[in-house]
This record gives C-alpha cells, sequence and structure tokens, in this order.
C-alpha cells in the first residue's frame, strides 16, 4: 500500500495543504517549526488512527480552529482506499469511503512505521518505553495481539486491586493472570524473534551489529505458563505486602545491543538512531512477510546527528521498499536526493514542490 494523495486541513500550523505523492522517496525540507514534522503527522494519523506526537486530540487543532481533517487515497488495492480522520477539541471520528466505521474497522486498513527523535527513549529510556514500542508494532501486525495485551492490562488491574484490598477471590485472578500473561509472552517473543532475523538483512553501516531479545522467551503457551509460576512462586508473600503484581509482561525487559554492547549505556548518538533506523526497517521487513503489501515509512528529522552517509543509504534502502517520507532541515542535503525521489519545500505551513 501507498499513499496517492493526502489533504490536510487545520492541523497545527497547516491551515491547507494538498498533496500528490509518490512509492519511493518523497522528501520535505524547510526551517524549523515550518510545518514538516505534522505532514507526516497527518499521514500517520490517517493510518493509525492517532498521533505518534501527543495523545492530546486539543494539540492537533489549529488555533483558532473548531476542527482538523486529515484524509488520503491508498493505492495498492481495488477500490482505493480511502481514510478520513476528523478531531475537534474533544473527538475523533474515523471515516473510510466517507463512512464513519469504529476503531475496530479502521486498524490496519493501512500501515505507517514511524523514526523520530521522541522514538529515542526505545533505545535511551526505560524499559516500559521498549516494550511499548515493541507491543505496538506486534499489535499492528498482529490484531489479535491487540486484543491479548488488551485483556492482559484488565486482568492485571483486578489483581492488583484484589492484592491491595485482600479481598476473597484472588486465587481466581491468579489463575486468570498466568494464563493471559503466558499468551502475550509468546506473542512477544513470536515478534521480536521476527526482528531479529529481520536485522540481519536491515541497515547495518560500518559493520554494526545490532541484536535484541526478551528474558523469559518461551516459545509455547504450556512453557511460558510453568516458567511463571517457578518465577512468581518466591514473590507471593512480597506482592501482598506490596498490593500489586511483580513479575510478569509489564516488568519484562527487552534488550537492545550494539556490537554486543548493551545500546542504552554504550550506543552513541549516531549508533542509537541508526539501531532505531534498523528496527524500523526490520518492523517494515516483518510486516510485507506476514501482510504480503507494505507499509509506509515515515521518517522525521532523518539526518538530526547522522551523518550524510548514514542518512543517503537509509533513504536508498527504504525508498525501494515501498513509500517513504523523509523530513529534514538541511535544504543543501535535501536538494542532493533530487535524482532519488520527490522533494518538498515547507514554510510557514505551506508545501511546494522543489
Amino acid at each position: 500500500m501507498w499513499v496517492r494523495s493526502l489533504q490536510v486541513r487545520n492541523l497545527r500550523c497547516i491551515a491547507q495543504a494538498e498533496l500528490s505523492l509518490e512509492p519511493g522517496l518523497n522528501l520535505f525540507f524547510g526551517r524549523n517549526a515550518q510545518g514538516k514534522t505534522s505532514i507526516l503527522e497527518a499521514l500517520g494519523l490517517v493510518a493509525r488512527g492517532r498521533s505518534f506526537r501527543t495523545e492530546r486530540l486539543e494539540q492537533l487543532v489549529r488555533r483558532g480552529s473548531a476542527a482538523m481533517s486529515a484524509s488520503a487515497l491508498a493505492a495498492g488495492q481495488e477500490p482505493e482506499l480511502q481514510l478520513e480522520v476528523r478531531v475537534d477539541q474533544s473527538r475523533r471520528q474515523l471515516r473510510m469511503f466517507g463512512r464513519e466505521v469504529p476503531v475496530r474497522d479502521y486498524h490496519g486498513r493501512l500501515e505507517a512505521l514511524v523514526y523520530s527523535t521522541e522514538r529515542l527513549s526505545v533505545v535511551h529510556g526505560t524499559p516500559r518505553d521498549r516494550r511499548q514500542y515493541f507491543d505496538r508494532a506486534a499489535a499492528a501486525l498482529w490484531p489479535a495481539y491487540r486484543q491479548q495485551l488488551g485483556e492482559y492490562e484488565r486482568v492485571l488491574q483486578q489483581r492488583n486491586a484484589a492484592l491491595a484490598t485482600a479481598q476473597p477471590g484472588l486465587e481466581a485472578w491468579d489463575q486468570r493472570w498466568l494464563e493471559t500473561a503466558a499468551r502475550v509472552r509468546v506473542r512477544r517473543t513470536a515478534y521480536l524473534a521476527r526482528l531479529q532475523a529481520a536485522l540481519e538483512q536491515a541497515f547495518r553501516p560500518a559493520g554494526e551489529r545490532y541484536s535484541l531479545g526478551v528474558r523469559p522467551a518461551p516459545t509455547d503457551v504450556a512453557a511460558a505458563q510453568a516458567a511463571l509460576v517457578e518465577e512468581w512462586r518466591p514473590l507471593q508473600a512480597a506482592e501482598r505486602r506490596r498490593g500489586r503484581t511483580l513479575c510478569g509482561p509489564h516488568r519484562d525487559p527487552i534488550e537492545l545491543s550494539v556490537d554486543g554492547q548493551a545500546a542504552e549505556v554504550w550506543a552513541s548518538a549516531g549508533q542509537a538512531r541508526s539501531l532505531l533506523l534498523a528496527l524500523t526497517e526490520a518492523a517494515l521487513l516483518v510486516y510485507r512477510q506476514e501482510r504480503g503489501t507494505a507499509a509506509v515509512a515515515l521518517l522525521d528529522d532523518l539526518d538530526s546527528e547522522l551523518d550524510e552517509g548514514r542518512a543517503d543509504e537509509i533513504c536508498r534502502r527504504l525508498a525501494t521498499q515501498g513509500q517513504l517520507l523523509v523530513t529534514t532541515a538541511h535544504a543543501a542535503w535535501a536538494r542532493s536526493q533530487a535524482s532519488a525521489g520527490r522533494i518538498f519545500e515547507v514554510e510557514a505551513g505551506c508545501i511546494r514542490p522543489h
């Protein structure tokens, strides 16, 4: 799938924009705070139904406007897919072919994978940042995993409430928790194994080696549940004292490394960005393997703290695999990519082909 046209109304600093896009590279350049990232945000909104920059709906709407909208025509199937997101100060509306649809019918029609500075918390941030990043990617690939995560969160909340209040019936929540936790661990492990295999084919500048893993890493539900029981047994007294669940998928560490060294400790700024780009390409490869179609890649502020050689290479790689939207504040580097794809200049919320 790729986006043929994108229309944006009243999103942040963009009052109105209509863009014709192409497969391969579409690059947007301009000074800071001109609206470049908002273009990627608009496409991400259309694809996923939510922003990759904020959870607060009111921040999306241009100052002085009552509502915003982003719509796209996506090619790659017949008929071409028409998607739209409308947001006012308190409500989000999802539309397909002009008709409002529930979230469950909207998700999965078009996928966009995002690289941005905010995503660097995956490398240098908390274990929770890493879990959320990979869980969201796996949920986009497998809708059933999104349901499993939601069920696990509900059971975890109920079990924590039972622990905190010492209410009767905790044993029933123990069993539900063990069952849902085992399923989440197995599915998460399967996704990370697929990503690790794809990393061997993905972006590896200067011969760097990237790896990821999760502990524990069960391969079937029965083994996962048995291992969880052994892990949980010595913690039961502490759980009752502290009133919360002390092990399980919500606490599992996911490890990232560069050349065998822990990335969160040793990766330089450039290495952290290169690792995140490699993970983005690996996720694109896994998505294509699973779905038989391409996701759209959105790379924001690509060449910030990344040398031109690495930026050039990742653009070449991803542009051949599907549709790629890139932003940069460096006009000279943008112009150097003119032969590789379409270039747009962005100024004060206005976008024009360059």
